[in-house]
């Protein structure tokens, strides 16, 4: 059995793309998470980024409205996880999701925000002032880490642009939308908060925005020391930690 290891000393390592989907793969297929069961951790886990980085008390409206955008992939589902945890918490969550998944898994998490009553826009207003004036801040959760290149070009490029001029706060996920995962940003949007799934990808290093957190707690220590992640210290029983800028 491994020892529980201490704080590390050592800068968090920034994954590449083959990296983060080695690690990934490691974990449903040697350590036998299910892929719901990934989601559903990594969901929860920007929630509760979301909660620390703006406070019911610090929100600027008086209601505590929160837009996420969600794309058709695996960073699209976990954005539907978020908002369920984002409702948990007492904020008011309203999802737009435009091209909605056929996975069976990704329409089970859709189901779960609609029994909670979570509303579901059906366009998303290109007039951006609307936007600003409706909520207090974005989560991106359009494009990931599992995105291909130029794909922020394709059915996407519409969302993205929009998101491009909005005033509010945006908070991505992982991987912010049109950003390669290794080079950053080629015209993609520019978020304020960005949270890292497992650990920082290597585009991370390039975001410029106010805060940058990591969800990797779960993952277990011999997958740590295997890639070498030198994951930051985790306070108390946090499930998400606030990173430094990358030296």
């Amino acid at each position: 059995m491994s020892s529980v290891p201490g704080p590390s000393r050592e800068p968090p390592r920034y994954l590449s793309k083959a990296e983060a989907e080695a690690i990934e793969k490691e974990l449903l297929e040697d350590y036998r998470f299910g892929r719901q069961q990934l989601i559903e951790i990594w969901g929860h886990a920007c929630a509760v980024a979301v909660t620390k980085a703006f406070p019911l008390p610090s929100l600027p409206r008086k209601q505590p409205t929160v837009l996420v955008v969600c794309g058709p992939a695996q960073n699209g589902a976990i954005g539907l996880v978020c908002a369920r945890h984002l409702r948990i918490f007492d904020y008011e969550p309203t999802i737009f999701y435009p091209k909605r998944s056929l996975d069976p898994l990704y329409r089970d998490f859709t189901t779960q925000c609609e029994k909670m009553d979570i509303p579901f826009l059906s366009y998303l207003p290109t007039e951006v002032q609307l936007i600003n004036d409706a909520y207090n801040a974005v989560v991106d959760a359009v494009l990931g880490a599992e995105a291909e290149l130029g794909e922020g070009r394709g059915p996407c490029a519409g969302i993205l642009a929009t998101l491009k001029h909005v005033r509010i706060p945006i908070v991505s996920l992982d991987v912010p939308s049109g950003w390669d995962v290794e080079a950053g940003s080629s015209g993609g949007i520019s978020p304020d908060v960005l949270v890292s799934l497992m650990a920082p990808k290597q585009c991370a290093r390039r975001f410029l925005g106010r805060q940058h957190f990591v969800a990797g707690r779960f993952v277990p220590y011999d997958v740590q020391k295997k890639f070498e992640l030198n994951p930051p210290e985790y306070p108390g029983t946090e499930c998400v930690v606030a990173l430094s800028a990358p030296q």
